[in-house]
């Protein structure tokens, strides 16, 4: 890299090969979300500026970013950066960086939403004009999120329900503060709630939640030592190892959760590959759920498990 005449087409064509030649994962988007970043472009600027050159300082943090990439480390603890629902968050080494798949919980919690919102709105709307003269007050409904992690589900469900308060659970402390930060520069840090804990054991049971997500560690042991060193090397492992099968925290959680939602109420888990049947079957052992069903993803994967509380 030591051409003076480095532009930006040029680097980006250079470090695509070689990111590919090392074994780098997705080695053209890797070089472009670095280059943008450093310049503070867009991807699609750096192709509308496809001849501009690069300064001396600019070539300086590339390299070492591209050095870091070589190494394995995450483009989005590279850049601080990682879009999820298609707004902008935060994310730092020791929490799970959102990945695209989470965003079919979010779409299930949309549609359950919709769902309970619709039938108390209208109960609202009978019963305030009884009571307050045609003066209609609108409820407040609580969710709940275990496992927040940097809060990309909870702040897009925020933003996409209104309606709503959220409470935010994480055993990490580095997860919270991240979480919090998104929620602020997101503008529904008035309405997530968050607390440190383990799953819901602070919480009294009390039933108060219309919805309950959760995307907990979900990675059997036997497949731990075969993810790329991307994810193994770099990302929290308490945050995606879940014991032998992947399933320990989901089994708690689900024997736990039927006491903190009430009839009506809607659980909604992410799991990973071809866990959907053993999920669905612990939900089915409570005899607590109904209208469970299991949601695919963009891959085809069984990715979230849901249930109605009856």
């Amino acid at each position: 890299m030591t051409d003076p005449q480095w532009t930006i087409l040029k680097i980006l064509r250079w470090t695509a090969d070689y990111f590919r030649d090392k074994g780098v994962l997705e080695p053209r988007t890797s070089a472009e979300v670095l280059l943008a970043h450093v310049l503070g472009l867009s991807r699609l600027d750096l192709y509308l500026r496809y001849d501009q050159p690069l300064a001396p300082e600019e070539l300086a943090r590339f390299k070492v970013l591209m050095v870091r990439r070589c190494h394995g480390e995450p483009v989005a603890y590279l850049t601080g950066h990682r879009e999820f629902w298609s707004l902008d968050f935060q994310v730092a080494p020791g929490v799970l960086i959102p990945r695209p798949e989470t965003e079919i919980l979010v779409s299930a919690a949309l549609e359950a939403a919709k769902d309970f919102l619709g039938k108390s709105r209208a109960t609202q709307d009978i019963s305030s004009e009884q009571k307050t003269g045609n003066r209609k007050q609108e409820p407040v409904f609580w969710g709940i999120e275990i496992g927040v992690g940097s809060g990309a589900v909870a702040v897009a469900l925020a933003k996409e329900l209104p309606q709503m308060d959220w409470l935010a659970l994480d055993l990490s402390a580095a997860a919270l503060a991240v979480a919090r930060d998104n929620a602020r520069r997101h503008g529904v840090g008035g309405r997530l709630h968050f607390v440190r804990g383990d799953l819901v054991s602070g919480l009294k049971p009390v039933p108060r939640f219309a919805l309950m997500v959760a995307n907990l560690p979900y990675v059997p042991r036997a497949e731990w030592e075969q993810l790329p060193k991307d994810i193994r090397d770099f990302e929290p492992k308490d945050a995606l190892l879940g014991g032998e099968d992947g399933l320990d925290l989901i089994r708690l959680l689900v024997r736990q959760a039927q006491h903190y939602l009430p009839p009506g109420g809607r659980l909604a888990l992410e799991v990973g590959a071809g866990q959907a049947g053993s999920v669905l079957e612990l939900l089915r052992e409570t005899e607590a759920y109904e209208q469970l069903e299991s949601l695919k993803d963009y891959q085809g994967v069984q990715r979230v498990v849901q249930g109605v509380r009856r």
